[in-house]
């Protein structure tokens, strides 16, 4: 009797197993793969759209639809741009006008996607003052790192308002944030290195700051300190979209604080020694502010 027992609780177990699985497989729902995929392109100018291939600024806006997408990837110069929106903004710098691809990737319920390229001719007239890649890499290489022993080194405001205006941080407020012993390098060849430091640990906003990929981390409020990521190489270029300088990073590039956007940077002010710079946040509810001083 004890063994019929025994194979009777086993069947049992098994048949609860069993019908538990089924109910988790329910969960996934129907795999819809996106179709249709229309992209088009607008040249912007001076904040205004033009004709193609633009008027020399090199930007452009571009805009996808498809059925059954429930978020977009726009894959620009080896760039992934992550938009949900199906809009996406891109600076080229090549000088003169040049043709590009551009990929579209909708994905649907699943994981399922689908995609489509097209090809876009953009201008580009923008050469960057030589002042300005003096200052940025000394006309070899120059490493830079927050400020953070001076008051307001980062911080964040409104959109389009003043430097700080929300908050500045104190002099060593973000200590242990994994912050202040990253290092950024700028070559004059248009590489850039992110050396997170000897605690492997960078800073920024949650959750975006899971774009990167990386670990761990302490949430603090809205922040995420001290979350696991290694030193990575991308690219940097200068462009002056409507006449302001802007400092661009490929990929996943940032500086300070990671809030996910198009990891592109108005230089608001500079001198030799010392830049400020500010970002929009992926969410678009902020702006971000850094300043920067030399290694």
């Amino acid at each position: 009797m004890k063994k019929i027992n025994n194979v009777l609780s086993i069947l049992f177990i098994a048949v609860l197993s069993f019908t538990s699985c089924q109910e988790d497989d329910l969960t996934f729902g129907n795999i819809v793969t996106p179709s249709n995929i229309e992209v088009s392109v607008t040249y912007i100018d001076n904040d205004s759209e033009s004709p193609a291939p633009g008027l020399g600024s090199g930007e452009i806006k571009l805009s996808a639809t498809a059925n059954n997408a429930t978020a977009y990837h726009f894959v620009v110069q080896g760039q992934t741009k992550l938009q949900k929106s199906g809009s996406a903004s891109h600076t080229f710098t090549m000088l003169g006008t040049n043709t590009y691809a551009v990929t579209v990737v909708a994905f649907g319920t699943g994981g399922a996607s689908s995609s489509k390229t097209i090809e876009v001719d953009v201008l580009a007239l923008y050469e960057p003052p030589a002042d300005l890649l003096t200052m940025l890499t000394s006309n070899s290489s120059r490493t830079w790192k927050i400020a953070s022993e001076v008051n307001k080194h980062f911080g964040l405001g409104p959109i389009g308002g003043a430097e700080f205006e929300y908050y500045g941080a104190a002099p060593g407020d973000k200590a242990n944030s994994g912050m202040y012993d990253d290092r950024y390098t700028f070559n004059i060849d248009g590489t850039f290195t992110h050396n997170v430091g000897a605690d492997g640990f960078v800073f920024g906003r949650d959750p975006l700051i899971n774009e990167l990929g990386g670990s761990g981390g302490t949430v603090n409020g809205a922040d995420i300190e001290q979350y696991t990521f290694g030193s990575y190489t991308a690219q940097w270029v200068l462009t002056a979209p409507s006449g302001v300088e802007t400092l661009s990073l490929t990929g996943i590039g940032f500086i300070g604080y990671y809030v996910g956007g198009n990891h592109s940077y108005q230089i608001f002010s500079r001198s030799a020694d010392e830049m400020i710079l500010r970002t929009t946040d992926g969410k678009g509810e902020f702006d971000w502010w850094f300043r920067l001083i030399p290694e």
